[in-house]
């Protein structure tokens, strides 16, 4: 994170900045470690095989007041608990400790009604609830068993509980369903909420309903991966990923007409798309709303994105998996690589920058983990694989494309077009209907009724939780998806080189000092740049 940033792929500017060191390291791990209830709990889950250091690796955070969020999925065995939290207040920098949350029983697998199995990226709102979707699973690809059906389960952050767990309906998921990303639509108030889930691999878009505790699917083409954009190099590995559909999103501030938009991309890809709340909040147009969906231009090369946010101030963030790199938008511009940037990168400390958010302090938070080391070849646990980085969102933005542009309203959008062409722009507007406010919220907010607002009022009653009479079981399902198959036809090693892009590093100097160490992490398997591939997980999920 101490290079001057200015990338040109191959003819088209992807966006300048003096990213010197603009994301600084918070916390970092070689390996994960547990808070347990005492030294002879842990002992006992070390000999059990309930808990293997190294086979935690962490994917997804959240930031709420003084707690730090982090989800490890139980792809491996000997992860104690999937949902997690640091205390900032007690660690506010180092190695910590996960502590379970809210509990260590709370995170049993296979406890359909009371635990956790596996889950990945959350989301914690404005009025005081965290968003967690179980998937329901153990293991990874081929060794995948679906131990729950896919729940949402919804924690009230005041009192760490559990207020809500819904179901998804049989027809919400189909044999191939991977979920992996949430977006959270706030509207009038806190009833007045809906989710969204991107289903990768069942190319399908789900929405819940807060208020009314159902939901409904959405299919689309634009759901599917584009068939040229499966190919991935990062960290020194090169691998396909083809068949990854609709994966990260990230929803707009309130418009004028009182809904949000918002944006997607499937994770073989690297065009956008876009929708409004509008749609996605009417289940009756599910089979009407076609046109409704539009498409925006292409990012530039390598910019596979797996996470993407956007601030109140209409600013999206998205990780590059390819780059190392984070990058950002203005959504008062033009979707088009010219008016993209990227904020920061690091090509030892953010490989895989699995993560991105940004919270009531409109702080940024990135975590990187290096998963296709850890799921395609080896990890060096001597060696730092986990960090988690923070920096205010306008020291990111200063001197990018993406800083502070004219208002909301300077743009239109467009119906979804017959064809793509060179000379296509779309473009997105926004103009709130108010910011969203800080007040505080008390438990006296739980009761209360809510009056309509133009703008989100703070505050939500809190529901009975479902409970689920589901059996446990350990029936085995085949990996639905040859997506994550490495190319047989590369041999049988990988040359650990990352992709190199003219007039990135100005000066070449500063280039050197940031890769004395470069590829530490990665086990050779003889002399040379060469590295042995892991057979062990020729399918997997992420």
């Amino acid at each position: 994170m101490k290079i001057i940033v200015c990338v040109l792929f191959s003819l088209t500017l992807f966006g300048c900045s003096n990213a010197a060191g603009k994301l600084q390291q918070r916390y970092s791990w070689r390996q994960l470690d547990w808070v347990f209830p005492n030294q002879q709990t842990r002992d006992r889950a070390v000999a059990s095989g309930d808990y293997v250091p190294t086979n935690g690796l962490p994917v997804g955070i959240e930031r709420w007041q003084n707690k730090l969020f982090v989800t490890v999925p139980r792809w491996r065995n000997g992860i104690p608990a999937v949902l997690n939290y640091i205390d900032m207040n007690r660690t506010p920098s180092g190695s910590p400790p996960l502590i379970p949350y809210p509990s260590l029983e709370n995170n049993i697998a296979g406890d359909c009604a009371n635990g956790l199995s596996t889950v990945y990226r959350i989301k914690a709102d404005k009025c005081g609830r965290l968003w967690v979707l179980d998937t329901g699973t153990v293991g990874i690809g081929n060794t995948t068993q679906n131990v729950c059906p896919y729940a949402l389960n919804v924690f009230d952050l005041a009192t760490d509980r559990r207020i809500r767990r819904y179901e998804f309906r049989p027809e919400d998921t189909n044999p191939n369903t991977f979920i992996a990303n949430i977006a959270i639509d706030i509207g009038k108030n806190c009833e007045d909420t809906y989710a969204y889930f991107s289903d990768e691999l069942g190319y399908g878009l789900i929405s819940y309903s807060w208020e009314q505790n159902k939901s409904w699917r959405f299919a689309h083409s634009f759901f599917f991966p584009d068939p040229l954009r499966g190919d991935f190099n990062i960290g020194g590995l090169n691998f396909q990923w083809g068949e990854e559909g609709i994966f990260g999103m990230a929803l707009s501030p309130i418009k004028n007409d009182g809904f949000r938009t918002l944006y997607f991309s499937p994770l073989a890809s690297h065009r956008e798309f876009s929708v409004s709340t509008k749609t996605l909040r009417d289940s009756t147009r599910l089979e009407e709303s076609f046109h409704e969906f539009t498409y925006l231009p292409e990012r530039a090369g390598n910019a596979h994105t797996t996470s993407r946010v956007m601030s109140e101030s209409g600013v999206m963030l998205f990780n590059l998996i390819d780059q190392n790199s984070v990058g950002c938008w203005n959504s008062a511009t033009p979707y088009e690589p010219q008016n993209h940037a990227i904020v920061d990168r690091d090509d030892e400390g953010l490989v895989f920058p699995a993560d991105v958010k940004i919270d009531e302090t409109n702080t940024v938070w990135v975590i990187s983990d290096r998963m296709p080391v850890f799921l395609l070849s080896e990890l060096a646990y001597n060696d730092v694989n986990f960090r988690i980085f923070s920096a205010p969102l306008d020291n990111l933005l200063q001197g990018t494309v993406c800083a502070a542009r004219r208002p909301f309203d300077a743009f239109t959008t467009g119906p979804v077009s017959p064809r793509i062409s060179s000379t296509t722009r779309t473009s997105i507007p926004f103009q709130y209907l108010g910011d969203i406010s800080s007040e505080s919220f008390s438990s006296e907010s739980f009761s209360r009724e809510y009056p309509e607002l133009t703008t989100p009022f703070f505050g939500f009653a809190s529901q009975p939780a479902k409970t689920n009479t589901r059996p446990y079981s350990t029936t085995q399902v085949p990996a639905s998806s040859k997506a994550y198959v490495y190319n047989q036809h590369n041999g049988v090693s990988l040359k650990t080189e990352t992709p190199t892009y003219p007039d990135y590093y100005p000066d070449q100097h500063q280039h050197h000092h940031h890769h004395h160490h470069q590829n530490s992490y990665y086990q050779p398997r003889g002399s040379g740049s060469s590295y042995q591939k892991k057979n062990d997980w020729p399918q997997y999920f992420y």
